[in-house]
Formats: structure tokens, C-alpha cells, sequence
């Protein structure tokens, strides 16, 4: 039974009394990432997305979806 079909005061109890509890657990807890490794997973993010950027936006790709567009816009198979 998922959250959304409980009753609404069924609900509430589940919230006080299981997810609230295991926020805080989680928040509190000194399990986390550093600072540092925030910056480090930033950085790695920042360069994946400028690489998929750089891949999506080159002239072959351009060139493959638009064809692909036009021959499922035009209905014909390849």
C-alpha cells in the first residue's frame, strides 16, 4: 500500500512517525560528501555536460536527427 492510498490521518502518522524520523537520520548523520567532494562532482558534472554538449551539437548529429525527423515527419521507412 503506497502512501497516496492511505487514509489521511493514516498518512500523516506515516509521516510523523517513519519519514520524519529518517530525514532527520539522514541529514544529521556525518556520512556525507565534503565540501570538496561537492566541488569535485560539480566539476565532473560541469565537464560531462559540456563534452555531451559539444557531441550533440556537432555537424553529424545535427545532420542525423534531422534526417531522422524528416523520414518520420514524411512516413516513409528506410
Amino acid at each position: 500500500m503506497t502512501l497516496f492510498r492511505l487514509p489521511q490521518r493514516r498518512a500523516r502518522a506515516v509521516l510523523r512517525d517513519v519519514l520524519l524520523p529518517r530525514a532527520r537520520r539522514v541529514l544529521e548523520g556525518d556520512s556525507g560528501m565534503s565540501t570538496a567532494e561537492y566541488a569535485l562532482g560539480t566539476l565532473a558534472a560541469a565537464a560531462f555536460a559540456s563534452m555531451l554538449y559539444m557531441v550533440v551539437t556537432s555537424d553529424f548529429v545535427t545532420e542525423a536527427l534531422t534526417s531522422l525527423l524528416r523520414e518520420a515527419l514524411s512516413g516513409q521507412a528506410r
